[in-house]
């Protein structure tokens, strides 16, 4: 399981819109389509640290030593709306799995309003450089991004996520 977990490989939701900052527009932010990508074991990439300030004022470091789903979210988003009750049900299934998010282009209070609007069981880290550090092991391309050894583009459902947390779980 610890080598499993060292391969764990996050994504990145970078969007082309310039200006960067805490966006507000759901103009700004590409859709993804809902493929999922997995990727081969001999092709994963080490995941770098998923560390820093969470949404509720605590210290966050993932320890790497378990299965990881991350997501990349914003509040502004539709399409994170529409999966937020699909990975809380998920996190409270799979509680032997890591969930984490992570916000992107956002502002802390419209995030919180978030969380607790969804009673979001796990921690969100407000740093979003921590997604450069997954350059070159998965492209930017939209928001939502969920990724646990593969990348689901776009809106997460509970019969694509459960297929690969078990999967990889599996391995």
């Amino acid at each position: 399981m610890k080598k499993l977990a060292a391969f764990i490989v996050l994504a990145f939701a970078l969007t082309a819109c310039g200006g960067g900052g805490t966006s507000t527009s759901e103009e700004s932010f590409v859709s993804g389509d809902g493929s999922t990508t997995y990727i081969k074991s001999s092709d994963r990439k080490i995941a770098p640290a998923i560390t820093g300030m969470t949404l509720s004022g605590e210290n966050y470091t993932y320890q790497k030593d378990r299965v990881a789903v991350v997501n990349v979210w914003a509040s502004w988003c539709s399409p994170c709306r529409a999966e937020a009750p699909t990975l809380v049900a998920l996190a409270n299934k799979y509680t032997d799995v890591a969930f984490i998010g992570i916000l992107t282009r956002d502002n802390p209070a419209n995030a919180e309003a978030f969380e607790r609007r969804f009673k979001i069981p796990y921690p969100t880290v407000i740093d979003d450089s921590i997604l450069l550090g997954f350059k070159g092991s998965l492209p930017a391309n939209a928001i939502p991004t969920t990724v646990i050894l593969a990348r689901i583009s776009g809106v997460v459902t509970v019969a694509s996520l459960s297929k690969l947390i078990e999967k990889v779980s599996a391995e």
